[in-house]
């Protein structure tokens, strides 16, 4: 608390000199040096009134709006009466505050907003005119739906809070916004429900970051979740993205916390469980049962994308292994390259098409995508570097990674599949299964926020398990998941 006060004592106050107020602000953000940070200097009433903004954040028909009110009050009011309450008084906007120091004015108005000091008075006037750039809400890339809304977060956060807002309109969702981050002062909102969420978890949640020291968040969201999950070395997820609001609406009425961070299109979900990544909107878009079967189809592709290349190697070095009714298993040709080398080799040239298609303009992604099935799917076989199996299991993995719902379990799951690809070559059948139950394991030990990553399967809750396995009707389920320890459990009253 002394250092709070310490600190409040340090910053700048407004001076009733005027003068002393414009050198202070020349030297702290550069009038004069930096084109984008602009002042407007009136004569009020036989006062001085200078607007400080910067280009580029603010909406300037606002601004001009509310020069030609100054403009007018100058002709019209009587002059013996109180300058600063007449200008106040004449501000055409719903968001007028007035601040003590210059500090927090010049914060304000990096953030877009304006800030107006007046001679004479020890107090600036900050008003709300800001309309960041940037582009409407779209259907995110990596979470479309057959049916369901089109608009996602932007990299906006009033926008983005608005759009909560607009599926959630109960008094008790709060928005409490804070800046982090020395000189990038980013703009971070923690969302709930404040009869929903766990209390102890929004108070750790906001003490970890107020805890962030750190020049500037220039990776967003990302860098937030590394200062509050500590993932370390960790490949698995421990927060849920998302960029579509009805995802984050869900959860908040789950009980979660939703964390938006300015300038990101995605928020951070928490706390989550393994299985939060495995779920998709357009399960819920559709019925129970097909949901169900979507579901299921997704569980599918996750087990090929981990293990469908390693058990197939591991047949392949040890024939004896292979059921008569699998005798189809294995390659009937072999070439030069041992068949560990073949799939290593198009792992990686699967990964680097992938990342060529994310750098290549979109004019040219098929004939990208043309070349490469030419290059690697026949060429590379006619010649002999790969045998036609490699390139079969290796694309089914691929296609259970790009199944995934989830972008960064996909990436995951790909680094742990490799993992058992090398423990398979040199350990074989031991190995695989030894590395299967450690990874097992360690995932069952992770509890990021103290919350169990595999829950409801380790610790068992069958109810809540049924409900990871099959998509139930909404009417049924009348509870929140226990895991986010809520405040209120029922989604529905009581019968």
């Amino acid at each position: 608390m002394v250092e709070k006060n310490n600190a409040d004592n340090a910053k700048q106050k407004v001076s009733s000199t005027i003068l002393e107020n414009e050198k202070y602000l020349k030297d702290k953000v550069g009038m004069g040096t930096s084109f984008d940070v602009g002042v407007r200097k009136l004569s009020i009433l036989d006062k001085e009134v200078q607007i400080y903004f910067v280009n580029g954040l603010c909406d300037i028909q606002n601004i001009i709006e509310l020069l030609k009110e100054l403009m007018f009050l100058d002709a019209a009011e009587k002059r013996e009466l109180r300058v600063k309450q007449q200008i106040e008084n004449r501000l055409t906007h719903v968001q007028v505050e007035p601040v003590k120091t210059l500090d927090e004015a010049v914060d304000q108005m990096l953030s877009g907003l304006i800030f107006i000091l007046i001679e004479g008075e020890t107090e600036a006037l900050v008003i709300d005119v800001r309309s960041y750039p940037g582009r409407g809400p779209e259907e995110p890339d990596t979470e479309r739906v057959v049916r369901g809304a089109r608009d996602g977060y932007t990299e906006n956060i009033i926008e983005n809070t608005a759009l909560t807002r607009r599926r959630i309109r109960d008094e008790r969702l709060r928005h409490e916004i804070m800046q982090v981050g020395v000189r990038s002062k980013t703009d971070i909102c923690v969302a709930y429900i404040k009869d929903v969420a766990d209390p102890s978890l929004i108070e750790k949640v906001k003490k970890e970051l107020e805890g962030i020291e750190i020049d500037g968040l220039t990776m967003a969201d990302k860098v937030v979740e590394e200062f509050i999950v500590k993932q370390g070395l960790n490949p698995f997820p421990l927060v849920r993205y998302t960029e579509r609001p009805d995802v984050a609406a869900t959860h908040l009425l789950e009980g979660h916390i939703v964390i938006f961070v300015d300038a990101s299109p995605s928020v951070i979900i928490l706390p989550t469980t393994f299985f939060h990544h495995v779920q998709h909107a357009e399960e819920f878009r559709q019925a129970p049962l097909i949901g169900t079967f979507l579901r299921w189809v997704r569980f599918s592709g996750m087990i090929f994308a981990l293990l469908i290349l390693p058990l197939w190697l591991l047949l392949v070095m040890q024939p004896d292994m292979v059921p008569e009714m699998l005798d189809f298993v294995g390659p009937e040709e072999t070439t030069n390259v041992p068949v560990f080398a073949q799939i290593i080799i198009a792992e990686i040239g699967i990964e680097l098409l992938r990342m060529a298609a994310i750098h290549t303009p979109s004019p040219l992604a098929t004939a990208l995508g043309l070349v490469a099935a030419l290059l690697i799917g026949e060429i590379a076989i006619e010649v002999g570097l790969f045998i036609p199996e490699v390139i079969l299991y290796v694309a089914l993995g691929a296609i259970g990674t790009f199944a995934t719902p989830s972008y960064e379990l996909g990436i995951a799951l790909k680094l742990v599949r490799l993992l058992l690809l090398v423990v398979v070559f040199f350990f074989k059948a031991p190995g695989f299964l030894i590395a299967l139950t450690v990874m097992i394991l360690i995932i069952a030990s992770m509890k990021p926020l103290d919350t169990p990553y595999l829950w409801p399967f380790i610790p068992f809750y069958p109810k809540a398990f049924l409900d990871i396995l099959v998509r139930l009707s909404v009417p049924i389920k009348k509870q929140r998941p226990s895991i986010v320890n809520t405040k209120n459990r029922h989604k529905q009253p009581a019968n």
